[in-house]
């Protein structure tokens, strides 16, 4: 079993607070494991409720605290799993935190755009927010040795790290990623939204893994995609609040010079890019290793940032006369930029950089992606 980072904040939660605990990440990213170890660690009494269920939905949402009284009678905990299909989840939780002292409740959800707009206001002051994305390199170091991590970056950079993915043998791997892909990936934004182009939703998948460490120009995609600037916007949104994919700013002091408003657009799994665009070739094949290097490197220290609580802030950075900056964070004591080149050694700080910013610029590559990623470092 693959120790999850998070798993140890969660218990200390448990044994010091009664704040309700929600646990955000995409289906499949290892939640209903999470809170089933968490049940059996916490050695409080425990119930779990699948909310996929239409019989559990049926309970939760009658906001009868007799109902949820009865229900909970005898146990310390109440879980609740895929708590986004329960409407108004966030009055249901209020009730029983307000009402039933004795009760401890977890709520997962695979996707936040609902869970979170329906909790967040009646839950003000009584939550815990936790985020469960696909395994980090940190949690599969373990008990192996960097040289031994270094060796599993090409299974990797091409088929991720979603658990089940992970764990599996090699011939398995690509029909796990399409069944994630197709089963579980829109299921969440197909069900709580209305989504009126369902085709147009993959195919903007598609084209946005193209463009991995590229500005994403919206104007390009409506025209493409055939739909307005409005229905682009709001799906990128969608899936972006579902952990599908996450943007990355420009960072822009100074509008006369240097481009700030246009997005980079990453994949929290550079598994799932791949099989989007029906590419798993290893990476020796590939036209498109700098895009993969890219987005691992910046997904897995997003990660990082997440899990550990970091105050950073994540960019990148471009001149319009082309000078860029792959990713660039900015935190309480300054600037660093990181030139993200998987083969490259030697770097130059762009003169603009070095007088605007007086930030440092260090090189992520083959060397030193390891140190940048595990623990503290970077």
């Amino acid at each position: 079993m693959i120790y999850r980072y998070i798993q140890k904040e969660c218990l200390n939660h448990l044994a010091k607070s009664r704040k309700v605990m929600l646990i955000y990440g995409p289906r499949q990213a290892g939640k209903t494991t999470l809170v089933k170890n968490l049940e059996k660690e916490s050695g409080l009494r425990a119930l779990y409720l699948s909310a996929d269920l239409s019989k559990n939905e049926k309970l939760l949402i009658q906001r009868d605290l007799k109902v949820y009284s009865d229900l909970t009678e005898g146990y310390q905990l109440l879980i609740i799993d895929e708590a986004q299909r329960v409407p108004d989840i966030g009055l249901v939780l209020k009730i029983m935190y307000d009402e039933m002292p004795h009760l401890k409740v977890i709520a997962t959800g695979s996707s936040s755009f609902d869970l979170a707009n329906s909790a967040s206001e009646p839950l003000t002051g009584r939550k815990r927010i936790f985020h469960l994305l696909p395994l980090s390199l940190e949690e599969i170091s373990g008990e192996m040795n960097k040289y031994e991590l270094d060796q599993q970056l090409e299974d990797l950079l091409i088929y991720g790290l979603y658990p089940e993915v992970y764990t599996s043998s090699s011939n398995e791997k690509k029909e796990i990623l399409e069944d994630i892909s197709e089963s579980y990936l829109f299921k969440d934004v197909l069900q709580l939204t209305t989504v009126k182009y369902i085709a147009k939703i993959r195919d903007l998948l598609r084209l946005i893994a193209f463009q991995v460490g590229q500005q994403v120009s919206i104007h390009e995609l409506t025209n493409k995609l055939g739909i307005n600037r409005e229905t682009v916007e709001r799906y990128i949104d969608l899936l972006e609040k579902a952990f599908v994919i996450f943007r990355l700013p420009a960072f822009s002091r100074n509008p006369r010079n240097e481009v700030s408003k246009m997005d980079k657009i990453y994949f929290y799994d550079n598994g799932i890019r791949n099989i989007l665009i029906d590419n798993l070739k290893p990476p020796d094949y590939r036209t498109d290793i700098g895009n993969l290097w890219e987005n691992f490197v910046v997904a897995e220290r997003r990660k990082q940032i997440l899990y550990h609580r970091k105050n950073v802030h994540s960019y990148f950075w471009r001149t319009y006369s082309g000078t860029e900056i792959d990713y660039v964070e900015e935190t309480d004591t300054g600037f660093t930029g990181y030139e993200i080149k998987l083969n490259k050694d030697k770097f130059r700080i762009p003169k603009a950089w070095k007088t605007e910013y007086n930030g440092e610029l260090k090189l992520i590559n083959r060397k030193t992606y390891l140190d940048f990623l595990l623990k503290n470092n970077g």
